[in-house]
């Protein structure tokens, strides 16, 4: 009797582990992240801003990568890919806004120093 109590409670504990320590599921919802923050990164000029063209080709090819991982089901190495890639996009879009803040003030000067100009030439100015 204490024979089958100890295999019955093998298989259990056996079961239970494999339940537990399963593949986790396809990161769907990071993929989803992850191509949402490339696509706002291309669609704010990353591409045209060589700062940030590096990081967003990284995040392009890296969720490439993530996609081929979840088809051969290693969905740990794709959910890593995909963190990776995100924070990849994300920082492609930190520069192109920079890129675009510093394009924005440089014209904002040179607009206030032709109006300046203006007003001088116009005596509004003393």
């Amino acid at each position: 009797m204490y024979k089958y109590k100890s295999i019955f409670s093998l298989v259990l504990v056996a079961s239970f582990v494999s339940a537990c320590g399963g593949s986790m599921p396809p990161p769907t919802q990071r993929m989803a992240d992850a191509q949402a923050a490339e696509r706002s990164a291309r669609e704010l000029g990353a591409n045209s801003v060589p700062a940030a063209q590096l990081s967003l080709t990284l995040a392009e090819e890296q969720i490439a990568q993530a996609k081929k991982a979840m088809a051969d089901d290693d969905n740990e190495r794709a959910d890593s890919l995909l963190r990776r890639a995100k924070a990849d996009a994300e920082l492609a879009i930190a520069l192109a806004r920079e890129t675009g803040a510093k394009v924005g003030t440089q014209e904002a000067v040179k607009d206030s120093a032709a109006q300046q100009n203006t007003n001088a030439v116009q005596g509004a100015v003393k």
